[in-house]
């Protein structure tokens, strides 16, 4: 296997092809996706690994911009391989699992958990339709964790206490009954969700809504391992579930999440949004409708400009807005597109906004707050 990275040159002198590897115990699989990138001149396929142990060592020998993992493999799975890799080599890894199985989709997100940046589905057999489909979700993955910087996990839990000065500028802001709080998130969003609810109190009290842009297939797995490690209840939306203090709702695959005036929530498939449904703008714009300013818009981590318009319907109405900084993005478009438009009023880090979040609680909870 030649180890010397492709010169690409597409469009400027040097520019250097996306080199891959693939670690799958199934040399058929291996083989299949290989095939997939093999008229794409700006990626290349620089090693194929069986098991976990070897991929660490291709991994340190090869040194591959992105590493796509299977998960069940022999002598070491890829959950394993993935916590070894995050450690002595860190890399942008890129999940290729199953979704038949539960304990599939759940050990893909604990992969996510260890370090791995997004999860694609497995091709279910060899028809037309899939081979696309799964080589063009392949295809963008790969570009899109190209060149990332792999953000070291949060260790630990933010401390609530221990806000700056501002905190008596935010509770101008606080001052009014926030009821409702939605987040959006794309690429590289599940652990920062993960990170925000696991560290919220247990008695928090606002109901949270959720659109992670995720294959359809993965919504359910998704959800079962937020609620594994969440302070609070976290479930696959449903039409006409009410909304709750402590409540997390995720949006749906192909469904966009809205809200109704009865503060139910209202599932709409309608056309993709932005190319995304669930596209996270019908929701924000449901809250401002609503909620007008009691309520608070979140835009996480991810590609594209998803929510952006719904962000700014949201701010207009007088909600606080927040966005997760560059820093700590995997890919910082939606939270540029939403800072872009002018109507964020805070750009913070995961941490930050746990402690935002802590602390406008305990506002409300507060007698002050009642009176």
């Amino acid at each position: 296997m030649n180890e010397k990275p492709t010169i690409y040159n597409p469009t400027k002198p040097g520019a250097r092809a996306t080199r891959v590897l693939m670690v799958d115990d199934s040399p058929l699989v291996n083989n299949l996706l290989a095939a997939m990138l093999e008229d794409t001149p700006d990626i290349q396929v620089v090693g194929q690994a069986t098991d976990g142990q070897e991929a660490i060592r291709m991994a340190m020998r090869l040194r591959p911009d992105v590493i796509t993992m299977d998960i069940r493999m022999p002598r070491m799975d890829g959950l394993e391989a993935i916590r070894h890799i995050m450690r002595v080599q860190p890399t942008p890894i890129v999940v290729v699992s199953s979704s038949v199985y539960a304990s599939d989709y759940n050990t893909a997100f604990n992969a996510i958990e260890a370090g791995a940046l997004t999860v694609i589905e497995k091709p279910k057999g060899l028809g037309v339709q899939d081979y696309e489909a799964v080589r063009d979700q392949l295809i963008t993955a790969i570009r899109t964790m190209s060149g990332v910087t792999v953000v070291s996990r949060f260790e630990g839990k933010p401390r609530a206490d221990g806000i700056g000065p501002k905190t008596a500028l935010l509770h101008t802001y606080f001052m009014r009954s926030v009821q409702a709080i939605a987040i959006a998130a794309s690429t590289g969003g599940p652990p920062v969700l993960m990170q925000i609810l696991s560290s919220l109190p247990q008695d928090f009290s606002m109901p949270i809504l959720i659109v992670q842009h995720i294959l359809p297939a993965f919504v359910q797995g998704f959800s079962e391992w937020l609620n594994s490690r969440a302070n609070l209840p976290v479930s696959v939306a449903c039409d006409g579930d009410e909304l709750a203090p402590g409540r997390v709702l995720i949006a749906p695959g192909e469904a966009h999440l809205t809200v109704t005036a009865g503060r139910t929530i209202r599932l709409l498939h309608s056309e993709p949004l932005s190319g995304q449904r669930p596209s996270a703008t019908p929701m924000f714009e449901s809250v401002a409708k609503v909620f007008g300013s009691n309520a608070i818009g979140i835009v996480l981590t991810g590609m594209g400009e998803d929510g952006a318009d719904g962000l700014e319907k949201l701010g207009k109405a007088g909600s606080h807005i927040i966005a997760q900084d560059e820093a700590s993005c995997v890919v910082f478009g939606m939270p540029k597109a939403a800072i872009q438009r002018g109507t964020v009023d805070e750009i913070l880090s995961p941490e930050e906004i746990i402690i935002r979040l802590t602390k406008l609680h305990r506002h409300l909870q507060s007698p002050s707050a009642a009176r």
